[in-house]
């Protein structure tokens, strides 16, 4: 709250009587000086009601219009005369140049002394009160932290400061604000973010409207940028207050990313099971939420730190991160995120190609990686697999849609008649294994896989030689053909190779 000029004249023991400049009764009154010089100028700092027995005044008629124009150019709050020792009367030109500059001027019947003591003892107070009112503020926003969260805490703190605030992540969008909806400073205070140091506080103030904004966080780069628009000047409380709000919104937000990163594990301890083979896919979305498919599977070349991992993700895809799945694994970090939709909405056979999350997401952690599309959770291990596969070339970040001979291999087939083709080729050796056991479809693949290769192929199995020949032998056998059959073993190596030859999506 500032002091004006007719607040100045109504002060406890003050006796003031306005002349001239009525217009001016809303300037702001900083400070009480006397001054006796006919141009005090230049020893001012703007705000002051100066006051004068009029020795310092001009003796001609133009020289007091500019004595006048001069005080108020300067932004002095006032003129006070008092009369009776250098003059008896405010002269007729400074009365008019005051109405016309609209600096009000006084008649003065209070000691000097007593004006400027009355007006520090009102400064004084009122940064009494100003304390009293940040501290009842901040205990607003506590409380506000407490029970409402972000929203709250902007709340309060467009409440106390009489003004507007905004929170915005850490790409500059906006996140939440008081009031809600765009506002026309918004843009302001966006562009001051955007150009803004990594840890800084900055304010752009026009006169009308002061926008501060203050970076989000205690170290690192920042979790966010508050900014807040109050009347101009920017008052000192203000200031206090967007500090206070400004440590309850990165402690609130830091709790936010430390629950998010928790979730995230237990997310992608789930997701882990799966890969390996301990839980179904089926599984993994009944025990956690996870978005509809089309997914878009993202595999590093290494694995990142999940502090990192989690951070590149909600900076790149804030809107997908909640239901995304992240996990370490001994090929790369997984991502497995909603496939992003062409932007307008449109279908992607419309012909409009969605952007993907895979290549923001490695330039954004610095490594290469590769991605594969998966149309549901039991195509993710071998989205994985292939995704993996183009990530350990270590050339940028490569989609598997990307690659043209696997998109037309994949394209040449019916997934469901694949599907089909598999069961009926295995089947027999599947049938065999239920009833009887061992391990006839794994034995086949690693001898197939080992080039026909006995040995290579036992040593991979971790079994004698002679128990792999066995099993081969029941296999020819159970399937009806022998093994050197060329047209019989490419049957069986599709139907057993199909999930890694052909990609999913």
């Amino acid at each position: 709250m500032a002091l004006t000029v007719a607040q100045a004249m109504t002060l406890p023991g003050m006796r003031m009587r306005l002349l001239a400049g009525r217009a001016g009764l809303s300037r702001v009154v900083r400070w009480a000086h006397v001054s006796e010089l006919a141009d005090p100028v230049p020893w001012l700092r703007g705000g002051e009601l100066v006051m004068t027995i009029g020795l310092g005044l001009p003796g001609d008629p133009a020289g007091r219009e500019a004595y006048v124009e001069r005080l108020s150019g300067a932004g002095c709050a006032g003129l006070a005369f008092a009369l009776g020792e250098a003059v008896t009367a405010v002269p007729e030109e400074v009365l008019a140049a005051a109405d016309l500059q609209g600096l009000p001027v006084l008649e003065i019947l209070t000691p000097f002394i007593a004006v400027t003591e009355a007006v520090a003892r009102w400064h004084a107070d009122e940064r009494v009160r100003g304390e009293r009112r940040v501290v009842a503020a901040q205990e607003a926003m506590a409380r506000a932290a407490l029970l409402s969260g972000t929203s709250g805490i902007l709340r309060a703190l467009a409440e106390h400061t009489g003004g507007e605030s905004l929170l915005l992540d850490p790409q500059g969008k906006p996140r939440a604000a008081t009031p809600a909806g765009e506002r026309p400073w918004h843009a302001r205070a966006l562009e001051m973010a955007q150009g803004a140091a990594r840890l800084s506080a900055g304010v752009l103030d026009d006169g009308i409207q002061a926008v501060q904004v203050q970076s989000l966080g205690f170290s690192g780069p920042p979790t966010g940028w508050l900014a807040v628009c109050t009347g101009s000047p920017l008052e000192w409380h203000a200031r206090m207050l967007a500090n206070q709000a400004a440590c309850l919104l990165a402690m609130e937000l830091l709790g936010v990313r430390a629950g998010r990163a928790k979730a995230h594990a237990q997310r992608g301890a789930l997701l882990a099971a799966v890969l390996d083979g301990g839980l179904s896919p089926r599984q993994l979305g009944e025990l956690c939420p996870v978005a509809a498919a089309p997914y878009e599977v993202v595999v590093t070349a290494a694995p990142v730190p999940p502090e990192a991992a989690i951070e590149a993700l909600e900076e790149v895809a804030a809107d997908a991160a909640e239901l995304a799945l992240v996990c370490a694994r001994p090929e790369g970090t997984v991502f497995v995120l909603p496939e992003r939709t062409p932007s307008g909405g449109r279908p992607e056979g419309a012909g409009l190609a969605a952007p993907r999350w895979g290549a923001e997401l490695c330039a954004r952690l610095g490594v290469p990686g590769g991605g594969c599309r998966a149309l549901g959770l039991d195509e993710l291990p071998s989205a994985v697999r292939h995704a993996a596969t183009l990530a350990a070339r270590g050339d940028g970040y490569l989609h598997v849609d990307d690659l043209e001979a696997s998109a037309l291999l994949r394209d040449a087939f019916v997934p469901a008649a694949a599907h089909r083709f598999a069961a009926a080729a295995l089947r027999p050796l599947r049938e065999y294994e239920a009833r009887h056991g061992g391990d006839l479809v794994g034995s086949l693949r690693a001898y197939l896989e080992a080039g026909s290769n006995l040995e290579t192929a036992a040593r991979r199995l971790g079994v004698h030689r002679n128990t792999l020949r066995r099993r081969l032998a029941v296999t020819e056998r159970v399937s009806g053909r022998p093994l050197t059959d060329p047209g019989h073993r490419l049957q069986l190596w599709l139907a057993l190779s199909l999930g890694d030859l052909v990609p999913p999506g």
